[in-house]
């Protein structure tokens, strides 16, 4: 037990008058409260508590040590307070895909930056993967599994998929009926660092994981719902993507019956860096926001697996 703890003992001693009552607030037991005041007397070399048969009493000498007591942890905390505030404030450079960034994120910066007002953002909205310690940003919002077990990322959300069509597109084609029949379909690819995204399933056999030949590809996410809105074909991507589109009826969900792989949200950020208080602040901003949407929020199941970690 280190001196603030003595401290803090002896506190509690002398504010409840016993050294069961300390040691139960404090949680220890009452030979530890003892032990401890006894090894204060031995440092100052006098006696701090007068013991009796019928209880104990503060000596002079121990008042004056409980009025520095207090007044010492009373400055520590105000120090700890203070310190603490003056970590949220500065430049907070973050990193996060496009669609998500503009969609979610940056409606809701409003009640970050009002819980926050020393605290500025510079958010670089973008789908290329980039060395967080190398291009200087604190945190990355990102889409996906993670490839490099090195990284610090905590898990704030999912992505769920649905492969979806036009009215038009489906009158005019047909609706594939399994996930082979793709291939037979036009397609509407959505791209990322020049690489258009693999479509996965679970099925009751596994992963099934197709690849079908793009006739359009893109990286726009609001270029691929203008795409699959005018009948260019077939399209598997964020259900929170198309929420409108489905709600008004300019785009069908197929497939449905085949159940589409999900996809993890993380919030990383560099290795080999504490992280700031204002870093863990937005963090839990942006995990808060989408476990508010119904797209993007956690499973139960894996929330609770969060708790415990």
């Amino acid at each position: 037990m280190d001196r603030l703890d003595q401290m803090r003992l002896f506190i509690r001693v002398v504010e409840t008058a016993s050294f069961s009552k300390a040691g139960k607030a404090e949680g220890v037991v009452q030979s530890t409260v003892s032990k401890q005041v006894s090894a204060l007397e031995a440092m100052f070399g006098v006696q701090l508590l007068r013991r009796t048969s019928r209880g104990m009493s503060v000596t002079e000498s121990g008042l004056d040590f409980y009025k520095f007591a207090v007044g010492m942890l009373a400055d520590l905390e105000a120090a700890r307070i203070r310190i603490g505030q003056g970590q949220f404030r500065g430049r907070l450079r973050v990193t996060a895909f496009a669609d998500l960034a503009s969609r979610f994120i940056v409606p809701r910066l409003p009640e970050f930056l009002a819980t926050y007002p020393e605290v500025s953002i510079d958010l670089d909205v973008s789908e290329r993967l980039v060395s967080l310690s190398e291009d200087g940003y604190d945190v990355a919002i990102r889409g996906g599994d993670l490839t490099d077990a090195t990284l610090i990322a905590r898990q704030i959300g999912v992505i769920r998929a649905v492969a979806v069509a036009s009215p038009s597109y489906l009158q005019r084609y047909g609706e594939p009926t399994s996930p082979h029949e793709l291939k037979e379909h036009a397609v509407v690819g959505l791209i990322s660092n020049g690489q258009q995204f693999s479509w996965p399933f679970d099925t009751p056999e596994g992963r099934l994981l197709l690849a079908p030949s793009a006739r359009v590809r893109t990286n726009d996410a609001a270029s691929i719902r203008v795409a699959v809105k005018a009948g260019l074909g077939i399209c598997f991507g964020p259900s929170w993507l198309f929420e409108d589109e489905l709600r008004s009826g300019d785009v069908i969900q197929i497939l449905a019956e085949h159940s589409l792989a999900t996809f993890p949200i993380h919030a990383i950020r560099p290795v080999g860096r504490r992280p700031s208080s204002k870093v863990t602040a937005f963090i839990d901003f942006v995990a808060e926001l989408l476990a508010n949407e119904p797209h993007l929020s956690m499973p139960l199941a894996a929330k609770r697996v969060r708790a415990l970690a």
